[in-house]
């Protein structure tokens, strides 16, 4: 009623005229003003993350944009754009069990660097590299061999507080018909346990067990302040394909403040004593 309302009532009475230009544009900016607008955390905090403390370049090294290099014109741009989105479809169907979290493409004029950061390095070396130069020889085909092609697996070592494993992992234990409730709190008591960890949000929606109405359930734990800009966020989604439906999973992890709340004190100056030169007395008398 409130849109039929705001639209001139005749939408809601079904009279509205596609052909108005008008009242198409006040209606789409009603839509503009009252939907939500959800921005992706990480994305959303990308020049605070690259602002990092210098002294520590792993972490800036992992935050930040996931595909790294300049295009000097358009069609290389969408060249080296679809390259990048079929390299990621073919590393997520091959490496479905080498738990990776993120995926990160550098290129310059003659090198192609591919970090593909894992729980699970064996798997994607394989034995004897066998399973990274069969990886090497599938992104060949798509890049091309005129670049030279370097891919480097980075160990996670802490899985339990990475927000794209904890919501794959969400998603498998669904598929494998485990009960959604105890997933999810398990998943948060394993992230709680970490020190590094300040807080989990944990949220699964589609038709839980297989109910005839679709439901969302949200677990937190902990301070995940998104409005926060400072805060340390990542963010996982995934889609577990059950025989009811599909159920998404979204994961927030805060792991603290990119920038410190407190800025360094200033060093006092040091006070500089002007010495003024003795001038010689006249002898009295």
């Amino acid at each position: 009623m409130a849109s039929a309302a705001l639209c001139g009532g005749d939408f809601g009475l079904g009279l509205f005229n596609p052909h108005s230009t008008i009242r198409n544009l006040q209606f789409a900016h009603f839509l503009v003003v009252i939907m939500g607008h959800k921005v992706n955390p990480e994305c959303l905090r990308i020049p605070l993350s690259l602002r990092q403390d210098p002294r520590n370049p792993e972490a800036l090294r992992n935050r930040g944009w996931r595909s790294r290099w300049f295009a000097p014109s358009k069609k290389l741009f969408l060249q080296q754009l679809q390259e990048d989105r079929k390299i990621r479809e073919l590393l997520q169907k091959e490496l479905s069990s080498a738990a990776v979290s993120r995926v990160v493409i550098e290129r310059s004029a003659e090198k192609v660097r591919i970090a593909i950061h894992t729980a699970r390095p064996g798997i994607l070396i394989g034995r004897r590299g066998e399973s990274i130069q069969r990886l090497e020889k599938a992104i060949e085909q798509i890049i091309g061999t005129g670049q030279q092609l370097k891919i480097d697996p980075v160990e996670i070592t802490n899985p339990a507080i990475e927000a794209q494993l904890i919501a794959d992992s969400l998603a498998f234990q669904l598929e494998k018909r485990i009960a959604f409730r105890r997933a999810m709190k398990r998943a948060i008591q394993q992230a709680m346990d970490s020190k590094e960890c300040r807080g989990i949000k944990v949220v699964c929606d589609g038709r839980l067990a297989g109910a005839e109405m679709t439901r969302r359930e949200v677990y937190r734990a902990g301070t995940v302040p998104l409005g926060t800009l400072r805060s340390n966020i990542e963010f996982g989604v995934s889609t577990a394909h059950t025989t009811a439906g599909c159920i998404g999973t979204k994961v927030w992890v805060c792991r603290g403040d990119l920038v410190p709340l407190e800025r360094e004190k200033a060093k006092p100056r040091a006070r500089v004593v002007s010495e003024t030169a003795a001038v010689p007395q006249p002898p009295a008398g």
